[in-house]
């Protein structure tokens, strides 16, 4: 269905008859990826005000939905993930949804994939060189093989001679592991336990 392009006057709020959380319920369900608050208070026409104010009005909002479909006994639920907020459907389901796409879509990574994922998450931004002397070994293939995944990204280029690429974690490292942000990660002496397990079902 073709739909007319939005108003650029955020002086206007888009559908001004329609209550907050509903506009934020039709962001998530259109939206492919987690929206951080200032991206939907911009959408919203909210994003002149003070971001505390912003953050504030967004969370009551969104707590406002969660209630209702909690109430309601719906399958969802609006969830913080990767900094930003998405519709999540409840763990209860994730049977039904196998069905659904016919097997279960995991994200399985080797051993030397998740030491040298886990080298990155922690020692952000790094060079390749810093990774494999940690490791003791090269690491050119498993540094592609997570770039082709989306779970790392090139973060920039260290003031070295070469200008070495650097390499950090994606949004998409944050997503396949349920983490709200970097912040979240389990502290250092938790790490090597983390490794041996799988991330959870995409």
């Amino acid at each position: 269905m073709t739909q007319a392009a939005p108003s650029k006057d955020i002086q206007h709020p888009p559908c001004p008859d329609q209550p907050l959380p509903i506009k934020i319920e039709a962001l998530l369900l259109a939206s492919e990826r987690p929206l951080p608050d200032g991206r939907l208070a911009d959408l919203l026409g909210i994003g002149g005000n003070e971001p505390k104010t912003v953050a504030t009005t967004i969370r009551q909002a969104l707590e406002e939905l969660n209630t209702d479909y909690e109430r309601t006994g719906r399958s969802f639920r609006a969830q913080r993930l990767a900094g930003g907020w998405q519709l999540m459907t409840l763990p209860a389901f994730g049977p039904l949804l196998e069905r659904l796409h016919h097997q279960r879509q995991e994200l399985r990574l080797s051993q030397p994939a998740l030491e040298t994922l886990s080298i990155i998450a922690y020692r952000q931004p790094v060079m390749r060189a810093e990774i494999e002397a940690i490791r003791g070994v090269a690491c050119g293939e498993v540094l592609r093989s997570l770039l082709e995944r989306r779970l790392i990204k090139i973060a920039g280029r260290a003031e070295q001679l070469g200008r070495p690429m650097l390499y950090g974690t994606s949004p998409q490292f944050l997503k396949i592991f349920g983490l709200p942000g970097l912040e979240a990660l389990p502290p250092l002496e938790d790490a090597s336990a983390a490794t041996d397990a799988e991330p959870p079902a995409d």
